[in-house]
């Protein structure tokens, strides 16, 4: 079943878009950002998750196929490829831990046990690499370079990062190789993302840094309800989406999706709903999606198509719809509460030994 949501997207609409970003596929499996842009690992693996919720397997299977075989011996991937081509050495733990959510997202959707015992030892090695990433304060570098790991540590990426372990430890039990290393490096990156923001580069002026602790499983209930009232005016523009900054008259297609899971996984699903039916003045006649509005003239900009703009649309009407079996992997990113309980500081807090 491809997902569709009532009254804003059908079916068919849905599979054009999944087809759309096909079309952009390289014959080496890679996804770029557009025709004859380039890829990352991230916005890739978010590609291939809505080629897998649209039917088209070969596609995907490709596309994870062709993560496999760059990743390079130490697990990581490049950050950038332009034309095939990996543009330096440089490591971006999130790109390299995104991995984990769309192999695991590809078993929740297809069943294929075969495909995940194919691509664990490139989960594993990756996870590995990005845990080892991980800081005494319980957040995890953004990256590493020719002069070792970068001491900087950003919101939005240890809270994918904290998604992506979940779904590690996910894969690790369903294959029978436990990873416990990976549910303490879990607890302690949820921790530090929940009680100690501080650690974090602050970036309050992009929407990413609001809703992706939420988006990422790390904060949930209570707080997260909270802290989706306290800048809900500052982001949400009425008819049109969010801003992917505050103070910029721009709004973008897969922020604001992405905003509709998170508000999906709260249980919110009227406004959810609403933005959803909202952003698809980005659609393209030929299903892809544009990337952004400036809506203070009119315009779109970038003057592009991307293929993950196109993805996230995918990945919320599967979420709002419950097509899929891969439904609810955003809804599932919490850490169960056994683990994380009332999750207060104490002695053995990260930040604190």
């Amino acid at each position: 079943m491809i997902p569709s949501v009532p009254g804003v997207l059908s079916q068919e609409q849905c599979l054009a878009t999944g087809r759309a970003i096909a079309r952009m596929q390289e014959s080496s499996g890679a996804i770029p950002w557009f025709p004859g842009g380039h890829t990352d690992p991230w916005d890739h693996v978010e590609s291939a998750m809505a080629l897998t919720v649209t039917g088209l397997r070969d596609e995907a299977d490709a596309a994870f196929h062709w993560l496999r075989d760059t990743q390079r011996p130490d697990g990581s991937l490049p950050v950038r490829f332009d034309r095939g081509v990996a543009d330096g050495e440089d490591v971006d733990s999130n790109f390299t831990a995104y991995i984990a959510v769309g192999v695991w997202h590809h078993h929740l959707v297809t069943g294929d046990r075969n495909f995940v015992e194919h691509m664990w030892p490139t989960v594993r090695r990756a996870l590995d690499l990005v845990v080892d990433m991980q800081r005494p304060d319980g957040s995890i570098s953004w990256a590493r370079g020719a002069g070792g790991m970068f001491d900087e540590a950003l919101l939005t990426g240890c809270s994918s990062i904290h998604q992506s372990l979940q779904c590690g430890m996910r894969l690790a039990e369903f294959v029978g190789d436990p990873q416990p290393e990976w549910e303490v490096a879990s607890f302690r990156l949820g921790h530090t993302v929940r009680r100690h923001p501080e650690v974090f580069t602050p970036k309050p002026e992009f929407s990413m840094d609001w809703y992706y602790p939420i988006l990422g499983g790390a904060v949930r209930g209570p707080d997260a309800h909270e802290r989706i009232r306290e800048r809900w005016s500052d982001f949400v523009v009425d008819r049109l989406g969010i801003r992917c900054v505050d103070h910029r008259p721009w709004v973008t297609g897969a922020e604001t999706c992405e905003l509709v899971l998170a508000l999906d996984c709260l249980g919110d699903s009227a406004r959810a709903h609403e933005l959803f039916a909202a952003m698809q003045h980005l659609r393209d006649p030929d299903g892809s999606y544009w990337t952004g509005l400036v809506y203070s003239d009119g315009k779109r900009w970038p003057v592009e198509v991307s293929s993950w703009t196109s993805a996230a649309v995918i990945l919320a009407a599967d979420a709002l719809s419950r097509t899929t079996r891969g439904n609810g992997v955003f809804r599932d990113a919490a850490a169960p509460t056994h683990v994380a309980g009332a999750d207060r500081c104490t002695e053995n807090c990260p930040v604190l030994v």
